[in-house]
């Protein structure tokens, strides 16, 4: 036979199929690798071509030479492709043919997207807590969340009373936040499982699994008096400190000698301490001399600092002197805030062991700066902030006043420390740059802290209703 009549005679494209389906998921735009893959592929890319050969089942029995697409309309939800195939049909007589095989793509809801749409679907719940009066921990710990992009598979996120919730569709994805969590924040979580059903024939249960995680109840700025067995632990450090940073261990500073000591989370739960006092019980200071006295541990150096309640100033004469680690930052005409332990009554077992020799009478924490309260600036920049669902119940004035001053203070941590700051993503705030004139007046007496435009980062804007031939025509301009 010649080569035209086996060509009529013999089809090698027999047994492979025509026609084919693709199952699409619109919501994550990825395509379904059976059994239970799905897989982003883009229109005429590789990916998406492996995808349709492994649709095809007697590609096996013959020699594919060449694949490619053929163009259609991207939203007609036909996918075709040419192939040519060589097989042996005689002795010796190898047989070439091309020939279009036409898939179909069906849309299909992934199950990924499915607990997405329903928010009760869960597998795996993360409850964060912290017990303490406010909020600023949870405020950092979101900012690293953000910045770390960590929240990226959860279904759902939900603000509870005392922390936050975050929802997964698998058990791997929590346990993963877990570890995440674990290396930025000391806490210590527990496990729970609880089981939803059970197949008798299989064996196979389903179960919902809950990591409580806890955090330590010490934030920054915090007064703590450590167990002495702890102390000693730190070359007899003195037991009195405060909280200057908190990251996966708790940094804490004697303001007396610059000694520092980083708790870890297995040491602070062996012997567990808690806060004698908060940022809210500070007292404000103002300072009528500072006297340094060395030495210079980085930005820290050690004084004496003569100081005067702010409430008593002009009533009468009763000053302290205290020693302190802000020597590098305080002059004479400031105002600082710190712990007034004359007037102080703490009801803890460690404190009440101190001697009088042991207890200062002023405990300074940081630098103030009054000239913000004396107005509301708008600031120029920005952060980012969870999706949160907040609960049915709405909270109350008080509460959301709260909430508002908590983040206040902890914008004003943010411009006061650089080290601090350098965790987090700061956006430009464009619609905030104009100062008002009696604020210009109001900084030339005190010069506040800002953030520099270098720190700050362009926020994103994707136009979704913006057609595609637009972007183009943008692009080719650039």
């Amino acid at each position: 036979m010649c080569v035209n009549c086996i060509r009529n005679e013999v089809d090698i494209t027999e047994g492979i199929p025509k026609h084919a389906t693709l199952h699409f998921c619109r919501n994550c735009e990825r395509y379904l690798q059976p059994p239970g893959i799905w897989v982003a592929a883009q229109l005429e890319s590789r990916e998406l071509l492996t995808l349709c050969l492994k649709k095809l089942k007697g590609l096996n029995k013959v020699r594919l030479v060449d694949a490619g697409f053929i163009w259609t309309e991207p939203h007609s939800k036909r996918v075709k492709v040419k192939l040519t195939i060589q097989k042996e049909v005689f002795a010796n007589t190898i047989l070439q043919q091309i020939f279009e095989v036409e898939f179909v793509v069906s849309s299909q809801q992934c199950e990924e997207c499915t607990r997405l749409a329903a928010q009760n679907t869960w597998k795996a719940v993360v409850q964060v807590r912290q017990k303490v009066e406010h909020k600023r921990t949870f405020l950092f710990l979101e900012q690293l969340i953000l910045k770390h992009n960590a929240h990226k598979d959860t279904t759902n996120i939900k603000e509870a009373k005392d922390g936050i919730d975050f929802y997964y569709g698998s058990r791997n994805q929590a346990i993963k936040m877990v570890e995440f969590l674990s290396a930025v924040v000391p806490m210590r979580y527990k496990t729970s499982e609880q089981l939803i059903s059970k197949d008798i024939h299989t064996s196979v249960s389903n179960y919902k699994f809950t990591y409580s995680a806890e955090i330590v109840p010490i934030c920054r700025d915090d007064l703590v008096c450590i167990p002495k067995k702890l102390a000693n632990n730190f070359g007899n450090i003195n037991r009195l400190l405060i909280c200057t940073r908190i990251s996966n261990s708790i940094h804490l500073l004697d303001v007396n000698t610059l000694a520092t000591a980083d708790v870890s989370t297995t040491q602070y739960y062996r012997q567990p301490f808690i806060a004698l006092g908060s940022a809210k019980s500070m007292v404000e200071f103002y300072v009528l001399d500072v006297e340094p006295l060395g030495p210079v541990d980085g930005k820290k150096i050690l004084c004496d600092v003569h100081v005067a309640r702010m409430s008593d100033f002009g009533r009468n004469d009763e000053e302290f002197i205290a020693r302190s680690h802000l020597g590098a930052f305080l002059n004479p005409g400031d105002t600082v805030m710190g712990y007034d332990l004359t007037r102080a009554n703490f009801n803890n077992d460690e404190f009440d062991q101190l001697s009088q020799t042991e207890l200062p009478d002023v405990v300074l924490v940081r630098k103030s700066y009054p000239a913000r309260k004396k107005k509301s600036k708008q600031r120029n920049w920005k952060l980012q902030q969870l999706g949160k669902e907040v609960d049915e119940m709405l909270p109350r004035k008080q509460d959301q006043a709260r909430i508002e001053n908590d983040m206040e203070l902890f914008m004003r941590d943010i411009e006061e420390d650089p080290e601090f700051r350098a965790n987090i993503n700061i956006f430009k705030n464009e619609g905030n740059n104009a100062v008002h004139p009696e604020e210009v007046e109001d900084m030339s007496d005190e010069e506040l802290p800002e953030i520099s435009l270098e720190e700050m980062l362009d926020e994103m804007a994707i136009h979704m209703d913006e057609p595609d031939n637009v972007q183009d025509e943008d692009m080719m301009q650039m």
